[in-house]
């Protein structure tokens, strides 16, 4: 029996690593790997033991892009059935933060889920792009608005109407890229940063997400009132409680999310 398309691993206490695994198609995303990558973010968010989730590929490859041989005959009602939104919404909606581990290309697709992610931790050989207009179509997955988002509209278009891959150290320099790191470090990386994410607060942490998501399309007051109803909705939780007790007592503090 062959391998599962995507696996879940729990490398670290509260980590779950989401690994796409089609490495003879260069982890290319067909419905399979979506179907999967719709249920485990899910899964995660409703999990409390999932306190940070990381999404990877193998060295070869993050995601090399959509399955195009399963695409290349479909018609639009077809697509519209596939409901392939779904990916693009749970890994973005998921409640707790979400790392993109990018090794080898993440091109189309997979520069796409790369940038549902929260963080997003590079190799230094990894290759961004993409080139869905080489073949006659746009990115359907948030590529116009995510791409435009992260480096601005000039640096957006260039890359979006030529299909040209970037690397990660200009992913890194435009603001696309968190980390840039030895290929040989990424999931290790990945790992401890999601580690320690894990050992924070998964209150405050949850809470810090949705105001940055919620608030970069809002005026700055709205943001700001935001951050302020955050803030004092955490302190009538027991975390604040140990944390700013452990602090004074010069110890490491234990969250139990209460």
């Amino acid at each position: 029996m062959s391998a599962p398309p995507v696996l879940l691993e729990i490398p670290a206490d509260g980590v779950w690593l989401i690994r796409i695994n089609r490495p003879a198609a260069r982890n290319a995303i067909n419905l399979a790997v979506r179907k999967l990558l719709v249920q485990h973010p899910t899964a995660a968010g409703e999990d409390e033991s999932a306190r940070c989730v990381i999404v990877t590929g193998n060295d070869q490859a993050f995601a090399a892009g959509a399955d195009i041989k399963e695409m290349a005959g479909a018609g639009t009602i077809e697509m519209i059935q596939r409901g392939v939104l779904k990916l693009w919404r749970a890994t973005a909606a998921c409640p707790k933060p979400v790392i993109a581990a990018v090794s080898g290309y993440a091109l189309g697709g997979g520069c796409e889920l790369a940038m549902t992610c929260d963080i997003i931790i590079a190799g230094e050989s990894a290759k961004f792009g993409q080139p869905e207009i080489r073949i006659g179509i746009i990115p359907g997955g948030g590529g116009t608005q995510r791409l435009t988002s992260a480096l601005g509209k000039y640096k957006a278009m260039r890359y979006l109407l030529t299909g040209d891959m970037f690397t990660a150290k200009q992913a890194f320099d435009m603001g696309l890229v968190s980390e840039l790191v030895a290929d040989a470090e990424v999931e290790a990386r990945a790992i401890a940063m999601a580690t320690q994410i894990a050992a924070l607060s998964p209150l405050a942490v949850q809470q810090a997400k949705d105001v940055v998501l919620r608030g970069m399309d809002a005026a700055l007051d709205t943001g700001l009132a935001l951050e302020t109803k955050a803030l004092h909705l955490l302190f009538s939780g027991q975390d604040q409680k140990e944390g700013m007790a452990a602090f004074i007592e010069k110890r490491k503090p234990k969250f139990e999310g209460k």
